[in-house]
């Protein structure tokens, strides 16, 4: 039988806009953020992450024939950063997801577990 995994991604969407902020709020922001990360990282469950830049390319078609200027998504589709986390279980991450700072901002948390293959 698989043993389930204990690592997860968290993914974010929406929240805070830079452009709608002014630096005072911009560095209130980025302090929350940088203390619930810290606070994972105490706590031995950061294993990494980003933020994204906006805009990449997004490719399609067999072997990616076409490639196109994107994602462009409404700001609350939009992914802004991710990170990867070590939790006892689902339930544990998601707890621990519900100190995220774009949750605040109207923003979203995806809780993904991820899948364990071998060979990799």
């Amino acid at each position: 039988m698989k043993e389930q995994s204990n690592e997860f991604l968290y993914i974010f969407r929406g929240g805070a806009d830079p452009k709608q902020m002014s630096p005072e709020q911009m560095q209130g922001n980025m302090d929350a953020w940088f203390a619930w990360i810290n606070n994972l990282k105490s706590k031995g469950h950061f294993k990494g992450g980003h933020p994204l830049q906006d805009g990449g390319k997004v490719l399609a078609g067999k072997k990616g024939q076409t490639v196109t200027d994107g994602p462009f998504l409404e700001g609350k589709e939009e992914v802004g950063g991710y990170i990867l986390l070590s939790a006892r279980d689902l339930q544990s991450a998601v707890e621990l997801a519900k100190g995220c700072p774009a949750l605040e901002q109207n923003g979203t948390v995806e809780v993904r577990v991820i899948q364990q293959m071998e060979g990799l």
